[in-house]
């Protein structure tokens, strides 16, 4: 884990909107609350296995089959959607 990365250093302004709530349940299949999801990104996006880039505006973590994206700017996160399998 890259501990100087810009993204770690700033989880804690991570948020997303209404819309990233439903789009995110949605696309990953969790049954959470709203506040919860931020906070399972969060945990997501800090665990040891978590690969985080960056390319243009946003971040892009790839964690347990899954890829967060988020807008490197404002720290929302956009959406996260299962890893496809090739």
């Amino acid at each position: 884990m890259n501990t100087d990365n810009e993204l770690l250093k700033n989880l804690d302004k991570l948020h997303t909107t209404e819309l990233g709530v439903l789009r995110i349940k949605r696309n990953l299949s969790l049954d959470i609350d709203t506040n919860d999801v931020i906070e399972w990104c969060k945990t997501k996006i800090n665990s040891d296995n978590a690969i985080i880039t960056r390319s243009g505006k946003n971040w892009y973590v790839n964690v347990d089959n899954c890829i967060i994206t988020v807008n490197s700017y404002s720290y929302t996160i956009i959406t996260a959607h299962k890893k496809k399998i090739d």
